[in-house]
């Protein structure tokens, strides 16, 4: 659902909810600034009775009652709209008060913030407090990239999108048309898990690396949503977390601690060099081009070569 759309249904619900009489429909139209703006009567009149069916399916009970004038009114009385009292314990505060910071830095971070302001008036526990964490460490959930919002809201409403993509090997962005099926976390930065259209298969993208606007497109997936998708299995494998091989590497001597810490054995060679034999799965070529010319990879061959990519992808850039 659009932003304005929610906007203009959020107005007419708060208008038929706060009013003691029906209101009908002239008065609700000079009331709800989006109606104003509709042009004809006729466009109006299709706003207002799409409005009025998409509340009715959220759940929102409108009667429609006939005024002293003649005139068809509308209201939704606050008895027959009631919701059961909200009961929360200190988890699941502890969780709402985590997904409002996911907007810090977002443009829905003022109604984050409202809807648990009105949570508090609601019955929220006064001794829970939904900005802290539950426990001794506060996390922390960054949300810098531009691309961010419109990948949720694609996610959300099962949209597919294109953006301009930089792999960490290439020198520029290519298109991708991907089918959105969830964003995630994992180490400070943003991912997203979705079909790739243009390779035919499940990819992950990593948020910072989304160059231009994120643009939604019409039409509906082409691919069957997994019930479960992996993004923290996926991105762990490729940062060389879930292992399969061993590498030989020579590093230089009083360098690399990261890299002698995941060593299953280390042997001074002279001359400043040392080998170290490593366990390592996809993506370890990338983790070894940060420590430069401190590093040489000795076998597997092919690990050697995405590393000669990487550096000579860099040397361009």
């Amino acid at each position: 659902m659009a932003i304005a759309k929610a906007e203009r249904l959020m107005n007419l619900a708060l208008c038929l909810l706060g009013t003691r009489r029906p209101l009908s429909k002239r008065e609700l139209r000079e009331s709800i600034e989006a109606y104003l703006e509709a042009g004809s009567d006729d466009s109006f009149n299709r706003m207002f009775e799409r409005d009025k069916d998409d509340l009715r399916e959220l759940g929102l009970v409108i009667e429609t009652v006939e005024n002293l004038d003649g005139e068809v009114g509308y209201l939704a009385r606050r008895d027959s709209n009631r919701l059961p009292p909200i009961t929360l314990d200190a988890e699941e505060a502890a969780a709402l008060g985590l997904a409002a910071k996911v907007w810090q830095q977002a443009r829905l971070a003022g109604a984050a913030s409202g809807a648990l302001q009105k949570l508090r008036a609601a019955g929220l526990p006064e001794d829970v407090d939904p900005y802290e964490s539950h426990g001794a460490l506060e996390p922390h959930i960054p949300v810098h990239e531009a691309a961010f919002e419109p990948l949720m809201l694609a996610c959300r409403d099962r949209r597919p999108v294109v953006f301009d993509y930089r792999k960490a090997t290439a020198v520029r962005p290519e298109t991708r048309h991907v089918e959105p099926w969830a964003l995630e976390c994992w180490r400070g930065h943003w991912y997203l898990a979705g079909w790739d259209r243009d390779r035919g298969a499940e990819r992950v993208f990593r948020l910072s690396r989304i160059t231009g606007k994120v643009r939604a497109r019409a039409g509906r997936y082409t691919a069957e949503v997994p019930d479960v998708v992996t993004v923290r299995e996926t991105v762990a494998g490729w940062a060389g977390e879930i292992t399969d091989r061993s590498a030989l590497i020579r590093l230089r001597s009083g360098a690399g601690y990261p890299l002698r810490a995941k060593a299953v054995s280390v042997r001074e060679l002279g001359g400043g060099w040392d080998e170290l034999e490593i366990p390592y799965g996809h993506g370890l070529d990338a983790w070894l081009v940060e420590f430069g010319p401190d590093v040489v990879v000795v076998e597997p061959a092919e690990l050697r070569a995405d590393v000669v990519d990487r550096l000579r992808a860099v040397a361009k850039g």
